[in-house]
């Protein structure tokens, strides 16, 4: 049975694979663009420990890394859309040497979809630093 998604289930999912190859290649100005103004990440690390970025804070940290080799390693797990509203990507990314698993909150602002919160924890490799 073939599946079929609409306009903005399409759309999310390039956003979503765009993120994953920005994130390879540390891509900052990707994120310039997707992410919202008030873009928020928490990390939840190990016994619930919280930490925090905005927007200036997660575009320092891609830039201040190198690209990494070969292909990106990623799999969106699913893209869940609330009309033309709201939409919510679950995915894991490789960034060696950690696997996450990213949980993506997008919303619509005139007519564009952008990255308004990220909630991600490591599956795979050491503790992150804040």
């Amino acid at each position: 049975m073939t599946q079929t998604h609409t306009p903005s289930e399409e759309a999310v999912r390039a956003l979503a694979v765009a993120y994953c190859e920005g994130i390879h290649h540390a891509d900052a100005q990707t994120f310039v663009e997707m992410c919202h103004d008030r873009f928020n990440m928490t990390a939840v690390e190990p016994g619930g420990n919280l930490l925090y970025w905005d927007k200036p804070a997660y575009l320092a940290r891609v830039a201040g890394r190198k690209a990494f080799a070969g292909e990106p390693s990623y799999e969106i797990l699913s893209v869940d859309t609330a009309g033309d509203e709201i939409a919510r990507v679950h995915l894991w990314v490789d960034v060696p040497p950690r696997r996450f698993e990213d949980h993506l909150g997008f919303v619509r602002e005139n007519g564009a979809w952008k990255l308004l919160t990220k909630v991600f924890r490591t599956m795979d490799g050491p503790a992150i630093e804040g």
